[in-house]
């Protein structure tokens, strides 16, 4: 997310550990991701928007320009929510309403110029679990603030709060417990919670190696992410800063991703699943691999393998700031 970079430098798993990591898989994902389900996009899917929407960098006609790039406004394209950037938060967990003094615009305006989207507010932080500084969720105080965040910009019209933080690690009952509250809060206004989520382990034994080599446990357990989705109303997979250093490899690792994930979340609940628009290149992440294309044919391998029977679907772009457009046209072309 906006801090990504940080997470992707300090989350870097050595290449030794992403050796071990791709023995198990190697085989499967070297062969691509297969045959493809016939799926489009159910008009569920998602964008990530930067901070610029909120700061008064952009104006109405930025807006307009986004829509055309989705494919229109209206029933035109398959974009239903907007997450937009209002943080961070401090590591108290409290939020600086000057941080975001556009955020009644950029609800007004999406509402105006597409009205069913709806505008979620982009909420979060770095979490203190691998470091000294950041969010302290095993803290009440710190839960109960965040709470008072969320209640401030719902107050000011956003449709819902997208939970970003950063690195979670499985089975952090902090974590639990804030979704409690957060869920509760949400539901008492008729509003949406959603919450980004990392990768599901493939495997346990390579997450429990990754955390002990790296000191970041890069994956969530199942278990973990099903108790995660039972507290909310959508989950958005970070399915990005993968490793893979090929399309293929890539591909055929969304595509197991992909049946993970709606595996472990209840049917009730919307999975999204992301895609990567953005260019960088590091350990975590090749750009030549991690492409929309390659995510798309990667996320159809995973439902030709896991039928959604009439269940909630989507993709995520990250994000609107980075995208290409090159980008856009493969979400549009693709799964629009």
């Amino acid at each position: 997310m906006l801090w990504r970079g940080w997470i992707a430098r300090r989350a870097a798993v050595p290449l030794l550990a992403l050796a071990v990591a791709l023995l198990p898989f190697g085989l499967v994902w070297a062969a691509g991701a297969g045959p493809e389900a016939d799926v489009r996009s159910q008009g569920r899917d998602a964008v990530w928007l930067g901070h610029a929407w909120v700061d008064g960098r952009h104006t109405d006609a930025d807006a307009a320009s986004l829509l055309r790039s989705l494919g229109g406004a209206g029933a035109g394209h398959g974009v239903r929510d907007l997450y937009v950037h209002v943080g961070p938060t401090r590591d108290d967990g409290t939020l600086d309403p000057a941080l975001a003094p556009r955020a009644a615009w950029v609800i007004a305006t999406f509402h105006r110029l597409a009205p069913g989207v709806r505008v979620q507010a982009w909420l979060g932080d770095v979490v203190a679990s691998e470091g000294p500084s950041g969010l302290v969720l095993s803290r009440a105080t710190t839960r109960t603030n965040l709470l008072a965040s969320a209640s401030s910009l719902l107050a000011l019209g956003f449709d819902g709060i997208n939970l970003d933080v950063e690195p979670v690690h499985s089975g952090d009952r902090g974590y639990l417990a804030l979704l409690d509250r957060l869920h509760t809060l949400t539901r008492a206004h008729g509003r949406v919670l959603s919450v980004a989520v990392p990768q599901t382990d493939p495997l346990p034994p390579i997450r429990v190696l990754a955390g002990a080599l790296t000191g970041h446990p890069k994956w969530w357990s199942r278990d973990y992410l099903a108790a995660v989705s039972r507290r909310v109303d959508q989950v958005d997979v970070m399915a990005y800063d993968s490793g893979m250093p090929t399309p293929a490899l890539f591909s055929g690792y969304l595509a197991e991703q992909t049946t993970l994930a709606l595996a472990a979340v209840p049917p009730s609940v919307d999975v999204l699943i992301g895609l990567p628009a953005y260019r960088e290149n590091s350990l975590g992440h090749h750009a030549d691999a991690e492409t929309v294309p390659a995510a798309l044919h990667g996320i159809r391998a995973g439902l030709a393998a896991s039928p959604l029977h009439g269940r909630p679907f989507g993709v995520a772009l990250y994000a609107d700031f980075s995208a290409s457009t090159a980008d856009w046209t493969a979400y549009r072309d693709g799964w629009g």
